[in-house]
């Protein structure tokens, strides 16, 4: 039997990790019926990886694809997942494992972007001059992942030839969102939308909906706007699907398996065993899967 193991981040709000569960059952009534599917964290919640994999042996499993429900490649995806699944080779030898792609850039992911601006119905297409979109990952130590987030912006202005549109991080690099908001606001914007690329809620997006109280406070005459984060949208389930889809016919072209960077890189991250029955300390915020692997 094949499963499915799909990991989330994992929250210390309780309502982020309640979403992650809710969206993959609402996921997979419309995925194939003959495999079995788990749901298990990295981190701040259990099951964590290990113990998800132990319950889909348990259940039957013969091969396990692990899913990261992430968006971005960074230090979890490319590093912290793949040790775990090299340990369970060791502790499986007789069960295939395979890995696949966080949501990454995507076409549907920046379809998503626009349709959660568009929502807010501060922004109409192509009219706003003094409009700024400032769109916030959450930033990490990961370059590769950081700058993920600038060509997404791009991507973004590609497709609604938005007038000013800025990359944000809210932890950890720079440009921090202070710096973006009053960029904008130095350049102009009568109006800013925050446009989160996160998942689901927690508290990221709880810290950021003070920000902006605090943001209309210190621009008076400024209109700030926090669009939704991707959330249950429909086309979120359109990504994972592929996702699925791609792992289950060995078309993961990125996989951390032959990464030679990652082996050297586990010679100094061996104290950093996800077992979560605590809480471990990353150089970025929580979940900064900047935003979401490899």
């Amino acid at each position: 039997m094949k499963a499915i193991l799909f990991v989330g981040h994992g929250s210390r709000d309780p309502e982020g990790n309640e979403q992650i569960r809710q969206f993959i059952g609402q996921l997979v009534p419309e995925l194939g019926k003959d495999l079995l599917y788990e749901t298990c964290f990295l981190e701040f919640e259990q099951p964590n990886i290990a113990k998800g994999i132990d319950s889909c042996i348990a259940k039957g499993a013969t091969s396990v694809a692990l899913i990261p429900l992430m968006l971005l490649p960074a230090g979890h995806s490319k590093i912290h997942i793949p040790h775990e699944i090299d340990e369970a080779k060791e502790k499986y030898p007789a069960v295939q494992f395979t890995y696949g792609k966080p949501i990454g850039i995507h076409y549907e992911a920046i379809d998503i972007c626009k349709s959660r601006l568009l929502e807010t119905g501060e922004y109409q297409e192509g009219t706003d001059e003094k409009t700024a979109v400032i769109l916030l990952g959450r930033g990490g130590s990961d370059a590769d992942a950081n700058s993920d987030l600038f060509k997404i912006t791009r991507l973004l202005w590609e497709k609604l030839r938005v007038p000013m549109i800025e990359p944000a991080f809210i932890g950890v690099t720079s440009p921090s969102l202070e710096e973006a908001v009053e960029k904008t606001v130095r350049l102009g914007a009568e109006k800013v939308i925050i446009l989160p690329y996160f998942l689901f809620t927690g508290v990221l997006i709880k810290r950021l909906e003070q920000m902006t109280e605090q943001f209309k406070a210190a621009y008076p005459g400024i209109s700030f706007t926090l669009a939704e984060y991707f959330g249950f949208h429909p086309k979120l389930k359109t990504v994972i699907k592929d996702r699925v889809e791609e792992v289950l016919k060995g078309e993961v072209y990125m996989n951390c398996d032959t990464c030679q960077y990652r082996f050297e890189a586990m010679e100094h991250i061996d104290h950093h065993h996800h077992d979560h029955d605590h809480d471990h300390h990353h150089s970025h915020e929580e979940g900064s899967e900047a935003a979401t692997v490899k």
